[in-house]
């Protein structure tokens, strides 16, 4: 008996253990990681290469082709790495790496904000029910049918320059983000609060919070964990999206959305097409890595894929 017990292992073990031996889950951490580490030691990196992003550099410029970089990819070379920026000169390595680390410090804070906020929100709306649960539910189906995304462009063109972008993408993004977690998770939870182990808790005389923290929440972190890694891909191109339309992060602030913005008219008149090259390929590169770790974690606690197999 008490061998057969002790080989029991948690399904967050055996889900943990599938994502593990899932290929396209490994290489999804690995850029993951990768990419984080990159953006945590964007300051060194830079420092490294003995460049800034804010210094310009217009002796790197041609003004025959309209201030385009000199030389072939875009002004490449054993200074710059990844050229320069056209009209400024600037380091494009310098604004990659920094534009990576906004966009995922971004992408990152939101995702642990809304993850919080909507999975308390969502279990305490089962748990409670009544007048809560009727009120949440008003509000999740007012966030669901409100224009966000013109809501977002107005906030980023009236609300003073003296606030901190990215700490109003943040809030913006958080305002809206938690929703669908909440609903989700008040599904999955309503089915849990009346099963033996929370009515026992609740018989004894545990709190609310205790239930919900300590019976309710354990019992839902799969699909908590679920939605969190398929949400910062989002994130990242929602932070992305808002600065190509010029209400994100303002220079000279990195980002790789308003990078990828600016490199449009330099790609389509063919001036410098390589211009858009390195920012793309690192916010497709961000996109990717944790999009196929989200699908290796989700894979691996979906139950019904798991009975296919």
């Amino acid at each position: 008996m008490s061998s057969s017990v002790a080989g029991v292992v948690s399904p967050t073990r055996q889900a943990l253990r599938r994502v593990r031996r899932d290929r396209s889950a490994r290489f999804g951490l690995v850029l993951v990681v990768v990419l984080i580490v990159v953006a945590a030691a964007s300051p060194l990196l830079v420092k490294l290469s003995g460049q800034d992003a804010f210094t310009y550099h217009i002796d790197l410029l041609d003004p025959v082709r309209g201030n385009a970089p000199r030389g072939s990819f875009g002004g490449v070379s054993a200074e710059h790495w990844f050229g320069v920026e056209p009209l400024t000169g600037r380091d494009l390595f310098s604004i990659v790496v920094l534009g990576l680390r906004t966009s995922l410090v971004i992408a990152i804070v939101v995702t642990l904000v809304t993850t919080v906020i909507g999975t308390l929100l969502g279990i305490t709306a089962a748990y409670v029910g009544g007048w809560f649960d009727a009120v949440l539910s008003r509000f999740l189906d007012f966030l669901f049918g409100f224009p966000q995304l013109v809501f977002m462009i107005a906030l980023g063109i009236i609300v003073p320059t003296s606030v901190p972008r990215p700490l109003l993408l943040i809030g913006v993004l958080s305002f809206f983000g938690w929703a669908g977690l909440a609903r989700l998770i008040r599904a999955q939870a309503r089915s849990l609060v009346t099963r033996e182990f929370v009515e026992a808790a609740r018989s004894v005389g545990s709190s609310g919070w205790w239930v919900i923290t300590r019976e309710l929440l354990p019992n839902l972190l799969g699909p908590v964990l679920v939605i969190a890694t398929l949400a910062i891909p989002g994130y990242i191109g929602a932070e992305a999206a808002l600065s190509f339309l010029g209400v994100g992060v303002p220079p000279p602030t990195p980002s790789l959305g308003r990078s990828i913005s600016d490199s449009i008219v330099w790609v389509y008149t063919g001036t410098d097409p390589w211009f858009m090259v390195f920012p793309g390929i690192a916010l497709f590169t961000a996109v990717l890595g944790f999009t196929l770790l989200g699908d290796g974690v989700r894979d691996a606690f979906d139950v019904r894929l798991r009975r296919t197999h």
